[in-house]
């Protein structure tokens, strides 16, 4: 993070300084205040300019990406990541060879790393900033599977008459499951099971 020392009159004249100094505005530094201004003798001799060290707050964005950058490098993976913004997500999108590598058996790898680059994402930041990671269209190819494995279970449930138990699935996943089948009739799902095993059970009203 790039930090600047600077003085002036006052405290404001010297943040002033610094943000023109690091090209930034108000909002995106954080200041502290190393001396005080002092009057001189009868205002002439004698005194002291205002002293503050002003810092850029970090990227959240930015040490996210540098973090996985430098994951990559460790594990020999060449990777490109698009950034892309939708609705309230920050989207980072994996491109290269040998992703599948990333992505791992049912997505774990990829969920792990999302896991992993969220907490760096958010350490600092203000508010939560929610990075959701994505290779190859991973997630819209898992969320269609699930959804037809989901219509398929139910149906087999009330052909069969049986409750019909998935196996254990991410939160974000039983999420697609519930939301496919909310408005079926003849079935009802719910979740059992305590993390990270917790499952859905498809039961025939």
């Amino acid at each position: 993070m790039k930090k600047v020392t600077a003085s002036g009159k006052t405290i404001e004249e010297a943040i002033e300084k610094a943000l023109v100094e690091l090209n930034t505005t108000r909002e995106e530094v954080e200041v502290q205040v190393v001396e005080e201004p002092q009057k001189g003798f009868f205002g002439l001799f004698g005194g002291k300019p205002a002293v503050v060290e002003v810092e850029l707050k970090p990227d959240s964005v930015q040490e996210a990406m540098e973090f996985l950058n430098v994951l990559f490098v460790k594990m020999g993976v060449e990777v490109d990541i698009v950034v892309k913004a939708e609705n309230r997500e920050t989207i980072f999108d994996l491109q290269g060879e040998h992703i599948g590598t990333l992505i791992g058996r049912r997505g774990q790898t990829l969920d792990s790393l999302q896991y992993l680059v969220n907490l760096v994402a958010n350490r600092n930041s203000d508010g939560f900033l929610r990075i959701r990671l994505d290779a190859e269209n991973y997630r819209e190819r898992r969320k269609q599977s699930l959804e037809q494995l989901a219509e398929r279970l139910a149906k087999k449930a009330i052909q069969t008459k049986k409750t019909v138990k998935l196996e254990p699935m991410q939160a974000h996943e039983r999420k697609i499951i519930h939301t496919v089948l909310q408005n079926s009739k003849g079935i009802a799902t719910y979740s059992e099971g305590q993390e990270p095993k917790r499952y859905i059970v498809i039961n025939p009203k």
